[in-house]
C-alpha cells in the first residue's frame, strides 16, 4: 500500500470519527442518550445507537463535502446492513425489545450545522 493511499485512508477515518463525535453531541443536545457506538455485527454496522424515552434510534452518520451529498450517500444496501446489525443488537439487548425503533441519519458537512433526519433509514427488524 502506498503512503499516499494510507495517508488518505487515515484522513478519511479521522474525518469519519470526528463526524460521529459531532453527531453524538448533536443528538445529546436533542436529549438523546448514546447507548452504543460503532456496533459491528455480521454483515452490518451501526454508527450510533441512541435512546430517548422508549425510543431506540439506530443512527447512520454520513460526512461529505456538502449536506446534500451526505444525504444521498445512504443506499438501500446500507439500509439492509443497518437492519441486520440492529436485529443483532436487539437480540443482545433484550431490555430494548419493548420500545419503539427508528433508523435515523445525521449528515455532516464542513462549516455547516449537522442535519438530523428522522426515519431516514427504513428498518426491517423482522426479517
Amino acid at each position: 500500500m502506498s503512503r499516499r493511499f494510507a495517508s488518505s485512508r487515515q484522513k478519511a477515518r479521522v474525518f469519519g470519527l470526528h463526524a460521529e463525535n459531532l453527531a453524538a453531541i448533536w443528538l445529546r443536545l436533542k436529549f438523546y442518550r448514546i447507548v452504543a457506538r460503532n456496533f459491528v455485527a455480521s454483515g452490518g454496522e451501526i454508527d450510533l445507537i441512541a435512546k430517548r424515552g422508549r425510543l431506540i434510534v439506530f443512527v447512520e452518520v454520513k460526512a461529505r463535502p456538502t449536506l446534500d451529498q451526505a444525504q444521498f450517500a445512504i443506499s438501500a444496501t446500507k439500509g439492509a446492513r443497518i437492519s441486520r446489525a440492529a436485529r443483532c443488537w436487539l437480540a443482545a439487548n433484550r431490555w430494548a425489545v419493548g420500545g419503539s425503533f427508528r433508523g435515523d441519519a445525521v449528515f455532516i458537512a464542513p462549516w455547516r450545522w449537522p442535519r438530523h433526519v428522522e426515519a431516514a433509514v427504513p428498518l426491517d427488524l423482522f426479517a
